[in-house]
């Protein structure tokens, strides 16, 4: 598999006017913290989770859409998600008329099925392993239309890299921004964009103690598999990194800052009371990095990359529990 390259400026710049009419410029909310809360750092909330999808996501599928062709597109589109890039390509299949399938790991929370199906679009519910195996070798026998893969995509990349135009444009003197690190496309399309127009910004991957594969990998020096038990952080995490990315994630982010499952719990109950947003637990996965120090000090912005989470999940944390998965 080749190894990705950084998205141009350009091309995220192109990549925001094509899809502006569709996806939401999310705002950058204050996260209301006391000093011993904050650790010395000021930190903002990315608010992905307001996309239409629910997600992220959207931008990129939108972008990798309109990119296609009417040959590439005459069969209709299809993906392989745990949940989040399913709802935005089922969201964008939709918009533009288009037949949609998504592929789903059969553990992927019944929320994002519940909406991927209203959306229309067919599910094939398959192993979280399949799903690994199709991200990984870009494929899956049988199926039909243009596949839009999740994150390791120039067309996709571009459109997710317009997070990062959009925070350096509200606050220019940031100092760090954490990403949730799943498949790393989005890590590294966000990094791409922030350190073309802010050098001395640090980009770091969140990840939690449920299969942080980019730590490990980090530590080891080369890709390293590691065991992804279940959570109820669904939307990111991995047994191993995808050596198509893992060159340029090693190049572009600052280190990974891994946070535990009752850590990442306690965040989304903190966005919840603080901000009154609502958090899946990847999108909180950020946030609760930055809240452990691993971030450092100054300006953070933590992007909440997604809100779908399962409510009976949410009322668990709301209450003060952690679910196990």
């Amino acid at each position: 598999m080749t190894p990705l390259s950084p998205v141009p400026i350009a091309d995220a710049r192109d990549a925001r006017g094509r899809i502006a009419d569709v996806v939401l410029r999310t705002p950058l909310a204050r996260l209301n913290l006391d000093g011993a809360e904050s650790r010395g750092a000021e930190i903002y909330l990315k608010l992905e989770n307001l996309q239409p999808s629910g997600a992220f996501k959207l931008r990129g599928a939108v972008n990798a859409i309109r990119l296609a062709d009417e040959g590439q597109l005459e069969r209709g589109v299809w993906t392989a998600s745990s949940g989040n890039m399913a709802l935005a390509v089922a969201w964008a299949a939709r918009r533009f008329g288009l037949p949609c399938v998504c592929v789903v790991a059969d553990v992927s929370p019944d929320a994002k099925l519940d909406a991927i199906r209203a959306l229309g679009a067919s599910i094939v519910k398959v192993p979280w392993l399949e799903v690994l195996e199709i991200c990984r070798v870009h494929h899956r026998d049988g199926m039909d239309g243009l596949f839009l893969h999740p994150f390791s995509d120039p067309n996709v990349m571009a459109g997710n890299a317009t997070v990062g135009l959009e925070i350096v444009e509200d606050l220019p003197d940031v100092d760090a921004v954490v990403v949730p690190y799943g498949g790393g496309g989005f890590a590294v399309s966000v990094a791409s964009a922030v350190k073309t127009l802010r050098p001395s910004a640090r980009v770091y991957a969140a990840e939690v103690e449920a299969g942080p594969a980019f730590a490990a990998s980090l530590a080891a020096g080369k890709p390293t598999e590691v065991e992804h038990p279940p959570s109820f952080v669904s939307g990111i995490g991995a047994p191993f990194v995808f050596e198509d990315v893992w060159p340029l994630a090693r190049e572009l982010l600052d280190g990974s800052v891994v946070s535990s499952l009752e850590d990442t719990a306690g965040a989304v109950r903190l966005i919840a009371e603080r901000a009154r947003v609502v958090a899946e637990g990847a999108g909180a996965s950020s946030v609760a990095g930055a809240l452990s120090g691993g971030a450092g000090a100054g300006k953070i912005v933590c992007i909440v990359s997604g809100g779908n989470i399962d409510p009976d999940k949410l009322a668990l944390i709301l209450r003060g529990g952690a679910p196990g998965h």
